[in-house]
């Protein structure tokens, strides 16, 4: 199962897995890209462990780093509870 987590302004989205029987979760960001249609990028936590990276530039994927790191602990969480929407009761 894969769980909406954050849009970002530059249309970016951001969304999460279950977590896993080994305790990770994985993390996949995407933004639609004219050129390549998306680009695309894979991180694994609690490690963050950076997989499949497509199109993104370094900068962007410090960016996309911190904000994963920033927001870790409601990733983890929610990963646990069926995603955002089940656990802020929507």
């Amino acid at each position: 199962m894969v769980y909406p987590f954050l849009t970002l302004e530059d249309e970016t989205e951001i969304v999460h897995s279950e977590m896993k029987p080994d305790g990770r979760v994985k993390v996949y960001i995407e933004k639609p890209d004219e050129k390549d249609c998306f680009h695309h990028a894979t991180i694994f936590l609690p490690g963050y462990t950076v997989e499949e990276v497509h199109g993104f530039s370094q900068d962007e994927m410090a960016r996309y780093i911190q904000i994963i790191q920033d927001t870790a602990h409601l990733i983890m969480e929610f990963s646990q509870t069926g995603g955002f929407e089940s656990a802020s009761g929507l």
